[in-house]
């Protein structure tokens, strides 16, 4: 009797499974992605009202949305790379570039040739059922987009230097599906085509 029981847990034991958790973020890593890249598009070629050398503080007070963090680092990047020394604080700056969010995030679009997904009420309760899309071609647009601005003033005086004009990014993945079966077209972000070892750039 004890050997069926014995080769019964065995049995039990070679057939167990192990399972995962995973986290559920607010943006998916092509998400983040695609707000990084259009970030990165709209400080490109930062330029300030005061000359080269000013010591700026970049000042992120009122600079208050999702990614933020990099954003502002971002910002800062192009400040040094666009010849302003960075200032640690207040008091160490000559001139304090203050700096906002027009917009950071994502917008999506999505073209149907065909039927789309639809939620029909099916009583007068309004419970509804799921139509899955019947589509001959469709196609995808996830967007990045990102727009900053701000403006420079004196860090002693606190006189006026200029205001910057808003800076836009975007960066799109476009994706296509034929029959609900085929599909082509970028499906996934790359970081892009470099040669080996060259993995830093001389400001």
């Amino acid at each position: 009797m004890r050997a069926p029981i014995t080769i019964g847990l065995m049995a039990l034991a070679l057939t167990a499974c192990a399972s995962t958790t995973e986290t559920n973020p607010g943006r998916t890593a092509t998400e983040q992605l695609l707000v990084a890249r259009a970030t990165d598009a709209a400080v490109d070629g930062l330029r300030l009202p005061v000359p080269p050398g000013t010591r700026v503080f970049v000042d992120d007070t009122y600079f208050r949305t999702e990614s933020a963090p990099y954003a502002v680092s971002a910002i800062r990047g192009a400040v040094l790379a666009a010849g302003y020394p960075l200032a640690r604080t207040r008091d160490e700056a000559d001139a304090i570039f203050e700096i906002r969010a027009g917009a950071l995030s994502l917008e999506q679009m999505r073209r149907v040739f065909g039927i789309p997904a639809v939620r029909v009420p099916i009583n007068e309760t309004f419970n509804v059922v799921s139509v899955p899309e019947l589509s001959v071609y469709s196609r995808r647009d996830r967007v990045g987009v990102a727009e900053f601005s701000g403006f420079v003033y004196d860090a002693k005086t606190g006189q006026a230097l200029g205001a910057i004009v808003p800076m836009t990014g975007q960066f799109r993945i476009r994706s296509h599906q034929m029959l609900m079966i085929f599909a082509w077209g970028q499906q996934r972000l790359d970081p892009g085509d470099r040669e080996p070892g060259d993995s830093w750039l001389q400001f």
